[in-house]
């Protein structure tokens, strides 16, 4: 089966010749098997062959334009199962290698904010393409009234991967009186810097953010008609109170001294035509009246008492390691499923999965988390299958992992004797955290 290259969201084709080696007619079931079987189909499914002869089928591929569907070489297997003969199962391979494509989603919040000096913003990214992109983020403004600064400019996503970071704007100066000013500016998804993501730049990089800042003035416009005011008051009592009040207090100083000069000059002349004597014994008396009232009324000052009023769904700091194991035995021929129930008033955050079949069973394995489906793998094409995650799959509490076996062949072990059953056993590792009550 000759190896093949697809794009996705667009449709590729492989052939597979199928030939009878037997002495009888034989019907022969096809199926895709593998990474690829979500997308792809045998056309037709179902062939007959009489002994000695051949028909070639086609394997049609037609993977989504998801970040579900990395880029990079995926092995295609189709199992080719004989109806009467099922011992002489075959499953042959090829390599499908899936094209990257770029698509970035970008989202500034909030577009327009008010402050004196500077505000604050988000930048939220996330990577729809198949590919890892390097995005570096820039503050960019036609002029050079606003400088920048970004929190995590460069971020690194995989394929599904989202990452947000902190924009900081703010003025070079302060607009001290007068209407507000609106600035506005951009955050330009420059690409990747990397020789190897050139490619994955250019069709990443698109028109800039767009985002406002309103300036507002530090003092208010009634503050400066204030202003105005008071200094207006300062002038008239300099320019004309002042010099009013100071010609009054001089000229009433003057007849003060003249009426005083007067008076003085009428006692002495008195003096002068009186004869000089004593009354002995006289004595003027003067006595003054005291009024005496007293006063009372209440004063003073009260306080108020000042009162306060006093996401994620998981309890902090309650996380622990935890693994669980699920083993699944069956008949030729037979599907069983085994299971894991997350425990009540818990979420597990799978990381890790480890699938073992240590016998070299035939037959499909299909795993779940709650109703989500992950991945069903031919037994045949492994001995031990693992899985890993960065960011966690949460799974609440009372759902499941599911490890759905459907035993075609059981398989022979290490003992060389082959088993009278299918025996797969899967493992899950992950962090057991309590759930908000």
């Amino acid at each position: 089966m000759p190896a093949v290259t697809v794009s996705p969201g667009e449709t590729a084709t492989t052939s597979l010749t199928i030939r009878n080696d037997t002495d009888i007619v034989e019907a022969y079931a096809l199926q895709v098997v593998g990474d690829c079987a979500e997308w792809s189909t045998v056309e037709p499914a179902r062939v007959s062959l009489y002994p000695g002869t051949s028909e070639t089928v086609t394997v049609r591929l037609a993977p989504p334009r998801s970040p579900e569907v990395r880029a990079g070489d995926v092995p295609l297997g189709v199992r080719v199962l004989p109806g009467e003969q099922p011992d002489l199962v075959t499953v042959p391979e090829t390599t499908v290698t899936v094209t990257p494509f770029h698509e970035l989603r970008r989202e500034l919040e909030p577009r327009r904010r008010r402050g004196w000096l500077g505000a604050r913003y988000r930048v939220r990214v996330r990577n729809q393409g198949n590919a890892p992109v390097t995005v570096p983020l820039a503050g960019t403004q036609d002029g050079e009234e606003l400088r920048f600064a970004l929190q995590q400019g460069q971020p690194r996503l995989e394929p599904g991967e989202s990452a947000e970071a902190g924009l900081r704007v703010r003025a070079v100066k302060p607009i001290w009186f007068g209407a507000p000013v609106t600035w506005t500016f951009g955050v330009d998804t420059a690409g990747a810097q990397d020789e190897k993501e050139q490619t994955a730049a250019a069709e990443v990089r698109q028109p800039p953010l767009e985002g406002e800042f309103v300036q507002l003035s530090v003092f208010p416009k009634w503050l400066l008609a204030l202003l105005a005011a008071l200094l207006a008051l300062l002038l008239a009592w300099f320019a004309l109170v002042r010099p009013a009040v100071r010609s009054t207090a001089k000229q009433a100083a003057h007849d003060a001294a003249e009426e005083r000069a007067a008076k003085g000059g009428a006692e002495q002349d008195g003096d002068g035509g009186a004869g000089s004597g004593t009354a002995p014994g006289g004595k003027k008396d003067g006595a003054g009246g005291k009024a005496d009232g007293q006063g009372s009324g209440p004063g003073g000052g009260g306080g108020g008492n000042g009162g306060t009023v006093t996401g994620p769904d998981v309890v902090p700091g309650s996380g622990r390691q935890s693994s669980a194991t699920i083993d699944v035995q069956s008949g030729g021929g037979d599907r069983k499923a085994g299971t894991y129930e997350v425990p009540e008033g818990k979420v597990l955050g799978i990381t890790d999965i480890v699938v073992a079949n240590f016998q070299g069973d035939e037959g499909l394995v299909t795993i779940k988390f709650g109703k989500r489906k992950i991945t069903t793998i031919a037994l045949e094409t492994f001995r031990n299958q693992d899985y890993h995650w960065v960011t966690p799959i949460r799974i609440s509490e009372g759902a499941t992992v599911t490890a759905d076996v459907t035993c075609t062949k059981p398989g022979t072990p290490a003992t060389g004797k082959r088993a009278s059953g299918c025996h797969e056993v899967l493992n899950v590792s992950g962090t057991l955290s309590d759930l908000k009550r």
